[in-house]
C-alpha cells in the first residue's frame, strides 16, 4: 500500500488545478478573429432564395466573424472585388469569373453548388416556346412573335447567360419594343415579368422561392446551356492589402464544408417541395448535370 507523505498531499491540489486549467482551455470558445467584419459580394439569387438567411448566422456563430452581404449581379460583385471593395465573392458567371482570376483579382476559386436557368412566361405561352427543346429556339420564337421579354439588364450572371442565348439565336433584342430591361435583381425582375405577363430567364431557385406569387410557368428547361454554376472566390489580399484575407478564407472554407454542403443538399425541399441548389464541392465542373 502506498504511503502518502506531506509533500504528496501538498502536490494533489496543485495537480488538480493543472487538470482544471487544461480542461478549461480545451472547452474555451474559439479565439476571436482580429478583423471581425467580412464583406461578401454575391448574387441576388442567393439572397432571394433565402439560402444566405440560413448560412450566414451559422457562419457568424461558428467563427465570430460578422458578414455584411451585398447582393448584386455577379458582374457588379466582381467589379467590387476587382476594386478591393469586397473580401469574398459567391458568384455564377463562369466567363467573367475566369477573367477575374486571370487578371489577378482573386485566389482559390472553388466550386460550391449549381442549379439551372429556366425560361418562364405566361401559361398561355403566346410565343409557343413550350414545344421547343433548345433555349436559343425558344428565344427566337419570342422575338418573332414580338412577345414581351423582361431582362435583368444588370450585367449579372443571369444577364450574361441571357445574352449568350440571344447571340446563339442570332437575335439582337436591345432597342426592340418587346424587350424590356429592368436593371434590377432576379426577384424584382420576376415581379415585373409577372405584372406584365412577360417571358424571362430565371434561375430555378429564385423562381421556386417566388412561384406562388408569380402566376408564371416554366415553359422551357433542360437544355445543357442552361446549367447555372456557383463558385466562391477569395479576393486577392496581395493586390488589395486591406482585404480581410483570413475572413475570406474562413467563409470560403465554410461554403465548401461538409456541414454547408449537407444544408444545400436539403435546402428548399420542405418549403418548396424541390431542391433549389445541388451541392458540388470537390466535383469537377465538366461532370455537373450528368
Amino acid at each position: 500500500m502506498q504511503k502518502f507523505t506531506k509533500q504528496t498531499l501538498t502536490f494533489f491540489p496543485i495537480f488538480a488545478l493543472l487538470i482544471l486549467a487544461v480542461v478549461s482551455t480545451a472547452n474555451a470558445a474559439p479565439a476571436q478573429p482580429k478583423q471581425k467584419n467580412i464583406i461578401l459580394a454575391t448574387t441576388t439569387s442567393t439572397q432571394d432564395t433565402g439560402l444566405l438567411d440560413v448560412l450566414i448566422p451559422l457562419f457568424e456563430k461558428k467563427t465570430g466573424y460578422f458578414v455584411k452581404t451585398i447582393a448584386v449581379g455577379s458582374g457588379q460583385a466582381m467589379t467590387m472585388g476587382a476594386r478591393g471593395e469586397a473580401d469574398v465573392l459567391l458568384v455564377h458567371s463562369q466567363a467573367a469569373e475566369k477573367k477575374f482570376m486571370a487578371d489577378g483579382n482573386g485566389v482559390n476559386r472553388r466550386l460550391v453548388m449549381h442549379n439551372d436557368f429556366i425560361i418562364i412566361g405566361p401559361p398561355a405561352d403566346p410565343a409557343t416556346i413550350r414545344q421547343s427543346k433548345k433555349a436559343a429556339e425558344g428565344f427566337k420564337k419570342i422575338a418573332l412573335s414580338s412577345a414581351l421579354f423582361v431582362s435583368r439588364g444588370d450585367n449579372s450572371g443571369t444577364n450574361a447567360k441571357e445574352k449568350e442565348i440571344w447571340k446563339a439565336a442570332g437575335i439582337q433584342p436591345e432597342g426592340q419594343k418587346w424587350y424590356q430591361q429592368t436593371g434590377l435583381g432576379m426577384g424584382q425582375t420576376l415581379g415585373v415579368a409577372a405584372e406584365k405577363k412577360g417571358y424571362a430567364l430565371a434561375d430555378r431557385g429564385t423562381y421556386l422561392a417566388m412561384k406562388k406569387n408569380l402566376g408564371l410557368d416554366i415553359l422551357l428547361e433542360g437544355d445543357a446551356v442552361l446549367l447555372n454554376i456557383y463558385h466562391v472566390i477569395e479576393v486577392n489580399h496581395t493586390k488589395w492589402p486591406k482585404v480581410n484575407a483570413a475572413g475570406a478564407k474562413a467563409f470560403a472554407d465554410f461554403m465548401v464544408s461538409k456541414q454547408v454542403q449537407g444544408i444545400v443538399k436539403s435546402f428548399g425541399v420542405e418549403k418548396f417541395g424541390s431542391l433549389l441548389f445541388f451541392p458540388d464541392a470537390g466535383k469537377k465542373v465538366e461532370d455537373l448535370g450528368k
